[in-house]
């Protein structure tokens, strides 16, 4: 933007949640302990993984807006295995239920369902042919 004969940058800092998503999931993360290690903002991590999933990046590739990339995995899956993931959904999914916005509506194309390549050579222990073979020798 210019102002007379000086130009002036206007930043305008794009963020992952609003303020008003913040104010909701904020609460729901650890508190700040008192002793060990400087804290990370809580919301800088939650940005930063938000923008991870969004984009499908690696974690390597976290802008350092966020902070460093290995600091934001490491609370992600400490947060993870405490559950504050799932707090956060079932919280959001409960505001929206209560608000009448919340679609259950979901579809699942099986052509992109797929087995990992190790668990499609498994064999199967159905008993299919020796059931079989027992039920004729039952009824014969």
């Amino acid at each position: 933007m210019l102002v007379g004969t000086r130009v002036i940058l206007v930043f305008v800092a794009r963020v992952e949640i609003s303020d008003d998503a913040w104010a909701v999931i904020g609460p729901l993360f650890p508190a700040v302990g008192t002793t060990g290690r400087p804290p990370v903002n809580r919301r800088a991590v939650a940005e930063a993984t938000a923008w991870r999933f969004r984009t499908g990046s690696p974690w390597r590739e976290v802008p350092e807006r966020f902070g460093n990339w290995n600091t934001i995995y490491k609370n992600f899956n400490r947060w993870a295995e405490q559950g504050v993931w799932t707090r956060v959904l079932e919280a959001v999914q409960s505001l929206t239920h209560q608000r009448g916005e919340l679609d259950w509506v979901t579809s699942i194309d099986s052509t992109i369902v797929r087995v990992h390549q190790h668990g499609a050579t498994l064999p199967r222990a159905t008993g299919g042919s020796a059931e079989l073979q027992e039920v004729r020798r039952g009824t014969a």
